[in-house]
């Protein structure tokens, strides 16, 4: 198989080159577990990503190889640069960069190409896309749903579902719950009302319930007010779920 190739050069070779000037040991301390991570700097990833998205990107999917982390993470790059008329074949693209999804920096440096407006335009195609990642039982590809839940459709149309999303996912992945955090933060900045009504009553775990509150009472959109309410909601850490 031919390998592709831009500017004369692997993607590979690319990486590695690019890798001279990054920082390994840093990046390696962000995504413990991980192996073979390169610790190139993301803009530089990104601008090998624009090169690509306009040059023979099929080509390169085709040939991509994922023996390094930012193998992985340059797919998701090249993809969310690709303008395609063609929504379902889109999707198709990004569900198989989902799949070798290995760790949440390689999840969350992904966004869709157009990121609000091509959501907006496919609202309810990419909210059922986005619901099959978090019905799954891996971590990442969770994690990928929730995350990208959060940054979309955290809005008066869509809160109620993402909430509900948010109470039901169980999985004890740490990157998943850390996830789901995150959201129920955003959740609580946009639209404190609801939020607090399932903060009150959910079937999150500890680990889950007391982070997402953590990352409330952090957030310099919230009142000293509303996080003394928070903190004061504070569950002792069991390791079992609330029904």
């Amino acid at each position: 198989m031919n390998e592709y190739r831009i500017d004369g050069m692997t993607v590979k070779e690319h990486l590695l080159k690019l890798a001279e000037n990054g920082n390994k040991k840093f990046t390696e301390s962000l995504n413990p577990g991980v192996e073979h991570v390169l610790g190139i700097r993301i803009p530089d990833l990104r601008r090998l990503a624009a090169q690509i998205a306009k040059d023979d990107w099929q080509e390169y999917l085709r040939t991509a190889d994922t023996h390094y982390m930012e193998e992985r993470m340059l797919q998701g790059m090249v993809i969310g640069q690709l303008k395609m008329k063609d929504t379902e074949a889109y999707l198709e693209l990004v569900a198989g960069f989902v799949r070798i999804i290995n760790s949440w920096s390689v999840c969350d440096t992904f966004d869709f190409c157009g990121k609000q407006r091509f959501v907006d335009k496919n609202k309810e195609r990419v909210w059922t896309f986005l619901e099959q990642w978090m019905a799954s039982d891996r971590e990442y590809e969770i994690r990928f749903g929730v995350v990208m839940a959060m940054a979309h459709y955290v809005d008066e149309e869509y809160i109620n579902k993402v909430l509900q999303w948010m109470n039901r996912i169980s999985h004890e992945g740490y990157y998943v719950k850390m996830a789901v955090a995150w959201a129920l933060s955003v959740c609580y900045v946009k639209f404190p009302q609801p939020t607090m009504q399932l903060l009150e009553n959910n079937r999150l775990d500890d680990f889950t319930y007391n982070k997402t509150l953590q990352k409330i009472t952090e957030s310099y959109r919230v009142s000293a007010e509303q996080k003394a309410v928070i903190r004061g909601m504070r569950r002792p850490s069991t390791g079992k779920k609330h029904a």
